[in-house]
């Protein structure tokens, strides 16, 4: 059996490891020290922030000095101003030769990197003053959350299903993948699931039977979902369709018969059937969306919130929505439904009267 989660973290630790042999003792203490309570992926983010801010340090504020040079006093001696402008340079800035510009949300992102490795440090004593402090974190202007509405869903499925709108070359792709790419996008619109959690799943992980399926979450927790009767229909026809064609004798069914069987979703295309990845399931996504709904960007990130949309106006629960989505902070869910609670709000200044107007 394919453990994608198991596959990725072990790509995700030699990439740690890489990134540690160029940083000073002291970080390596830290990503030790908070191994226990993060994920793999978690941690190779705090080390990917913390290394351009190290960079920084090398570089821009003229240490001098290579970054695995660098000491717990020089960490010491950098000044709030020093770590504003580092905040306002992340704008626009070069890493590796490569040129990269950070957003609000971004900024805020490798700050709170930073604040978790001055706080291990000066937990530990190893500093004398937690500087990041003194630093506000940079304010978030929350855009619009994009979603499709429900005739956008239905055209978008509609395309998929006859090829209508696609170039030569996409519909002779969308003859192979249909059946698997309606299984996908009804797998997102009905469970709300996360597009590292879909390329992940396994058939092993689906029972039919009692219609519910494990899901492993962002932070490595297993999770029981529930599935959508529309949604059984369409990954019973695609894993259906899968054993049809090792009936075949074609190039597709010698791919299959050699590609691990309990992969739930393949990349059909290549010269091998492996587990699809997440940026082929963003580009199909991207390939329907845009004839559905061309002003709108679509990822698998708002099928999310579509269904986070819907399924707070089924249940007008929050708490539902955050469950199954797998939030830990409601907050992060009240997002999905703030255009709504807009509607509610005009609702109830339309349908107050101060004095009856039927009244003589």
């Amino acid at each position: 059996m394919s453990n994608y989660f198991q596959a990725r973290d072990e790509i995700n630790l030699s990439k740690i490891d890489d990134i540690l042999a160029e940083m000073p003792e002291f970080v390596g203490q830290f990503i030790v020290g908070i191994s226990s309570r993060t994920s793999v992926l978690t941690r190779l983010n705090y080390l990917l922030d913390i290394r351009v801010y190290f960079t920084y340090l090398s570089e821009r504020k003229l240490l001098n000095k290579p970054i695995y040079d660098i000491t717990l006093k020089d960490i010491q001696g950098v000044t709030p101003y020093d770590l504003e402008k580092y905040l306002d340079g992340l704008s626009s800035y070069k890493l590796n030769g490569r040129k990269f510009s950070n957003g609000e949300k971004a900024k805020e992102r490798k700050l709170a990197s930073l604040r978790s490795l001055y706080k291990y440090l000066y937990k530990k004593e190893l500093i004398d003053s937690n500087v990041t402090l003194k630093v506000d974190m940079p304010k978030i202007h929350e855009k619009p959350i994009i979603r499709l509405d429900s005739d956008e869903v239905e055209k978008m499925i509609s395309l998929v299903e006859s090829g209508d709108y696609l170039t030569d070359r996409q519909r002779s792709a969308n003859y192979v993948t249909k059946i698997r790419d309606k299984a996908i996008l009804f797998l997102f619109l009905g469970t709300g699931i996360r597009v590292s959690e879909l390329v992940g799943l396994n058939k092993s992980d689906i029972d039919f039977e009692k219609g519910l399926f494990t899901v492993t979450r962002k932070g490595g927790n297993k999770s029981i979902l529930y599935l959508p009767a529309q949604t059984v229909q369409a990954l019973k026809e695609y894993i259906s369709w899968l054993d049809q064609q090792l009936l075949e004798n074609t190039e597709l069914s010698q791919k299959l018969r050699n590609a691990d069987k309990d992969i739930l979703f393949y990349a059909l295309q290549g010269k091998k059937c492996s587990r699809i990845g997440v940026r082929t399931v963003e580009k199909l996504v991207k390939k329907y969306a845009e004839y559905a709904a061309p002003l709108k960007k679509i990822t698998p990130h708002k099928l999310r919130s579509t269904y986070a949309t819907n399924l707070y106006r089924a249940t007008e629960d929050i708490y539902v929505v955050a469950d199954v989505l797998g939030h830990s902070d409601v907050n992060t869910t009240k997002r999905h439904y703030a255009q709504m609670s807009e509607r509610n709000r005009m609702k109830a200044a339309e349908i107050t009267k101060i004095i009856d107007d039927n009244k003589d």
